[in-house]
């Protein structure tokens, strides 16, 4: 079975040619292509991105894409929950969120994609099949329709919410925004211990995006976005060295984080971290910065 990934080397372009493709007993070549973008994995330090077979009800694909490796995007697209996917193979998908994009100018890092067991990758060939199958019904005007009207939804949403929460901020005074703020702070508190799963809203687990629009919605009325990429677009911009309780902390790209928290006061946070440590609070360290903050309240 032929597994083509669109990882790049150290002086690899944006059009690459014989890139080797991993199957479970030899080195074959991929086919081809020309990359839209390149990006750089940032996920957790010293965790992995899973790859999957596809970016709406994928599966586990059985190996990972390593924190600071380069990827060639063939293509992107939205699921049904407005969160965008990026083809890096023949097959497989990552998350964008979990990504940042490569400057023209920056040298892409070298490393060794996992080998595939033959038992592994038949059973896989057998899922992807069925989904390229199921796919390849809806024609290409059907393809482009759904995928403007998801962006189009997604917009909408995000539009929403910053209109809802300057209207919020205009009629609030400074005393009602402190009292909520206290809120947020003792309900995202009440939440530590809780167990972190992907896609999770609450109340029992959460992801870290779940967890921020899980407190904000009961806390204070607030309806925040789904994800850290829209999340990050509502509210105001502060100084990372003048925040307050309250405050939505960012971790990656300053545009489409990856990470998000909710800052508590005493330079800590609390955050649905990883499916290891859950829901728990943290300190903010030189080590785990934040690259940015906003100040919804």
């Amino acid at each position: 079975m032929k597994r083509n990934f669109f990882k790049v080397g150290a002086a690899a372009a944006l059009t690459v040619t014989g890139v080797s493709a991993i199957t479970s007993m030899k080195t074959v070549r991929a086919a081809n292509f020309t990359a839209i973008k390149q990006v750089k994995i940032s996920y957790l330090p010293g965790k992995s991105l899973n790859i999957w077979t596809n970016y709406e009800n994928g599966q586990f694909m059985g190996y990972r894409a390593k924190d600071g490796t380069v990827w060639n995007v063939a293509e992107t697209a939205l699921d049904k929950k407005g969160n965008l996917w990026y083809k890096v193979g023949t097959r497989e998908w990552i998350e964008a969120r979990y990504t940042v994009d490569v400057t023209a100018g920056e040298k892409a890092e070298v490393s060794q994609a996992p080998t595939v067991k033959k038992t592994e990758a038949k059973q896989t060939k057998t899922i992807v099949n069925k989904k390229t199958a199921a796919v390849a019904t809806k024609t290409a005007t059907q393809k482009k329709a759904e995928k403007i009207a998801k962006v189009k939804k997604a917009k909408q949403i995000v539009n929403t919410a910053i209109k809802k929460t300057s209207q919020n901020t205009n009629q609030t005074s400074s005393t009602q925004a402190t009292s909520k703020a206290a809120s947020i702070v003792a309900l995202a508190k009440q939440q530590i211990g809780k167990n972190y799963v992907w896609g999770a809203e609450g109340p029992d687990s959460f992801d870290c995006s779940g967890l921020v629009q899980y407190v904000y919605q009961k806390a204070a009325g607030v309806n925040l976005p789904r994800t850290t990429y829209d999340q990050v677009k509502v509210g105001q911009t502060v100084p990372l060295n003048n925040l307050q309780p309250g405050d939505l902390v960012f971790w990656g790209s300053t545009t489409a984080p990856y990470h998000v928290a909710i800052y508590v006061g005493n330079n800590q946070y609390v955050n649905a971290a990883t499916p290891e440590q859950g829901t728990i609070l943290q300190t903010v360290s030189s080590y785990f910065t934040p690259s940015i903050a906003k100040r919804v309240l």
